[in-house]
């Protein structure tokens, strides 16, 4: 039985509003949801390939998101006055905007250093890089936007918290790619590494390629010895 005093308060990390009758209002809603979809999308690739770097990414998304709440509550600065009852009181800086922004720089250095091969002129592989690049933030700014549009944010929360992202992923690429890269092999070393089945890709150019042709030539070798005992 419920009582009549007892005060409701929503799950903000899915909590969006917008106007009733508002189809760009609708639409970037559901794109204000993006940082949701993305921190999936990290659990089911950890899942199924524990990929050292994508740990580290990963890592550095939570302590990007440490620094926005450590920030908001120091700051103490609150949202636009028509506000968003149970999500939250500080809006300073915005945690989607530093969120998307944090993402879209690391995605843009990982993929012109990290994927750089000096041998390798392709064309497709430069149109590629410049496409995922110019995708990832165009998304930043839409779902940046979205926050300023649905009075999540004013426009110096949103601006200071893409600021902070971009300040934040910099550091930290270059802290994994220097620092912590070259300690990979010993780490996949170790036993719980290799219980968890925790890899190191770094030294190998195209991850897709070498899979493909790794599964496509355990097939055919399993393929010729399923063929030699029917006989």
């Amino acid at each position: 039985m419920v009582e009549d005093d007892v005060i409701w308060k929503p799950v903000s990390l899915t909590f969006v509003e917008y106007p009733q009758g508002d189809l760009l209002g609708k639409l970037l809603a559901y794109l204000s949801l993006t940082p949701i979809f993305i921190l999936v999308g990290f659990c089911a690739i950890l899942l199924f390939r524990r990929e050292l770097h994508t740990i580290t990414f990963l890592a550095g998304l939570v302590l990007n998101e440490a620094v926005n709440w450590t920030a908001k509550h120091l700051i103490k600065e609150p949202r636009p006055v028509r506000g968003h009852e149970g999500f939250g009181e500080y809006g300073m800086p915005s945690s989607h905007s530093q969120f998307m922004f944090f993402f879209a720089v690391y995605i843009i250095l990982f993929i012109c250093i990290r994927l750089h091969q000096p041998t390798s002129s392709c064309f497709i592989d430069n149109i590629w890089r410049i496409l995922i690049g110019f995708g990832v933030v165009i998304l930043a700014i839409i779902v940046s936007y979205s926050r300023i549009y649905l009075l999540y944010h004013t426009t110096s929360q949103v601006l200071c918290g893409a600021l902070l992202g971009i300040i934040l992923a910099i550091p930290w690429f270059f802290l994994t790619h220097v620092v912590f890269t070259p300690f990979f092999p010993w780490v996949v070393s170790w036993g719980v590494s290799e219980y968890f089945m925790i890899r190191d890709s770094t030294l190998i150019p195209n991850i897709l390629w070498f899979e493909y042709t790794t599964a496509r030539t355990e097939a055919r070798q399993r393929n010729r010895k399923l063929s030699s005992k029917s006989q």
